[in-house]
């Protein structure tokens, strides 16, 4: 915002003769209201005076001028730069005597000093004297880039033809002077982050030896399926490694059941998403596992089977000194199947069963049907989502009640 004001002289005080004196009236018992706190209607009390030079009151504009205001005044070709000054609540007259001021401060020391330059200076401060004298015209320019500076219009709402007021755009610099972000144009602007092309790193520790490792964490789109976020962690310290995944959207409205016929080895390379909500199922071994155990994993079907084994035969619980021969040779029988899947040498039906419906089999015939694998979608049982804490969860109409009681 830029305000220019221009200041026309008044009469001289020479030739302001003076009026024979009217008969005085009776002085008013109080010139000023009396100042009381059970006054409600206290107002300031303003008094006008007039100025004893040009008999005149231009001088007495108000002025806001704020620290960021650069003031100028080009016929003197003078110039208050932005941030010079503390921000003020002023008057065009007050506005030059500060500047006489701030001119005046320092004068004895350059007197001593640079006795040119002091003079120059006083000469100078005459000049700007002559100014509260309106000697002449001058324009008095308030240039803010914050748009907060004020001069007051006297003749308000009546239009001011000494003042004009101008807005514009800040520049950059501006913009950067007044400690704001200047807004890039529509063709600088940024591209958003694609974090699917980001591998992101983050530190923690070992599951295994608590020593400092680094988890990576990739964005990954699966084809005909959805995002998800895979997790890995390497520990260097004792060659741990762990992979989990973590569904990229919300929960499903209806719950997922994958079976799929195992009749080829290369049925085992098939891409598999297990979530943490899915439970596997292998009816040829009689076999099944909960949910959340092995956690979420992007795999194959190989490794989701070898994953299985090694849980069931590397468990001390069921193959330690207090296991019986009984459940010894169910096991090793287990064991020997399962193996007999993996080496292609037996057809099974692996079963995932998610209420999230957050889990995925690879369809190689994508997007027609797969022969050996079928699809089911169905509504969860209350106790599936009491398992998953939907029961708990309201989404609609939560601003004006609570959840119902169960």
């Amino acid at each position: 915002m830029a305000v220019s004001g221009a200041v026309e002289p008044g009469p001289p005080a020479a030739t302001a003769a003076p009026s024979p004196a009217p008969a005085r009236a009776p002085a008013p018992e109080h010139l000023f209201r009396p100042i009381s706190a059970e006054d409600e209607e206290q107002q300031p009390t303003e008094i006008e005076s007039l100025c004893m030079n040009c008999y005149r009151n231009d001088m007495n504009r108000e002025v806001v001028k704020t620290d960021s205001a650069t003031t100028r005044i080009p016929e003197l070709d003078f110039e208050i730069p932005a941030f010079s000054q503390k921000g003020a609540l002023t008057t065009v007259e007050g506005l030059i005597s500060r500047a006489i001021s701030g001119l005046e401060q320092d004068q004895p020391a350059r007197r001593a000093n640079e006795e040119a330059v002091a003079k120059r200076i006083d000469e100078f401060i005459v000049k700007l004297k002559e100014l509260k004298q309106v000697a002449s015209p001058f324009t008095l320019i308030i240039d803010d880039p914050s748009g907060n500076s004020f001069v007051e219009n006297p003749h308000a709402p009546q239009k001011d033809h000494a003042l004009v007021v101008t807005h514009y755009s800040r520049t950059p610099q501006q913009e950067e002077m007044l400690g704001l972000q200047a807004e890039a144009p529509p063709e600088e602007k940024p591209e958003e982050e694609d974090l699917r092309n980001e591998v992101l790193q983050f530190n923690t520790n070992c599951p295994e030896c608590n020593a400092p490792a680094r988890t990576n964490m990739k964005l990954v789109q699966i084809p005909h399926f959805k995002e998800v976020i895979i997790m890995a962690t390497n520990c260097e310290n004792c060659g741990h490694r762990t992979n989990e995944v973590k569904s990229g959207g919300a929960v499903e409205p209806l719950g997922t059941k994958i079976t799929f016929h195992i009749t080829d080895p290369l049925d085992l390379t098939r891409d598999v998403l297990k979530s943490e909500t899915c439970s596997v199922e292998i009816p040829e071994l009689e076999f099944e596992l909960g949910m959340a155990v092995l956690g979420g994993k992007f795999t194959t079907l190989e490794g989701i089977l070898r994953d299985i084994q090694e849980l069931v035969t590397k468990n001390p619980f069921t193959l330690g000194d207090s296991s019986n021969p009984g459940q010894m040779e169910k096991l090793q029988e287990f064991s020997r199947k399962l193996d007999q899947i993996l080496q292609g040498d037996m057809k099974a039906h692996f079963i995932m069963n998610d209420p999230a419906g957050n889990s995925y089999f690879q369809n190689v015939y994508a997007p027609e049907d797969d022969p050996q694998m079928k699809v089911e979608h169905y509504e969860r049982t209350f106790a599936q989502n009491e398992e998953l804490g939907l029961n708990d969860m309201k989404t609609e109409g939560y601003e004006t009640g609570l959840a119902p009681q169960r």
